[in-house]
């Protein structure tokens, strides 16, 4: 019955560490972005696009693909940054944890 009583305290003390990280992610933010620095983009741990900063020197009516291009690749960039934090710190937060590779939690 010990162990029983201790898996759940350490259950419960793992959700309030898991709550936290969600709480810490939320507020994290990253920046993505392509032609070498033209197009900026950052997105908030929700993937929120928070700011969107363009050269002035892509804002000519016949390159609107161009710039469409590098705002989609600035953010796909931001996008990768945030999922790889999540996953540091999340790898952090269960480190000697028998989690089985893949197995997503629960965020």
């Amino acid at each position: 019955m010990k162990d029983l009583l201790g898996l759940m305290g350490k259950a419960k003390e793992m959700q309030a560490k898991f709550q936290a990280l969600q709480e810490e992610i939320a507020t994290m933010e990253a920046t993505g972005q392509s032609g070498g620095g033209l197009v900026k983009l950052t997105l908030t741990g929700k993937f929120e696009m928070k700011k969107l900063e363009v050269d002035r020197s892509l804002l000519k009516e016949d390159e609107a693909e161009i710039l469409e291009d590098l705002i989609l690749a600035a953010h796909n960039d931001a996008k990768v940054k945030v999922e790889t934090a999540m996953q540091e710190k999340t790898r952090e937060l269960t480190a000697g944890l028998p989690i089985p590779p893949g197995m997503k939690l629960p965020f």
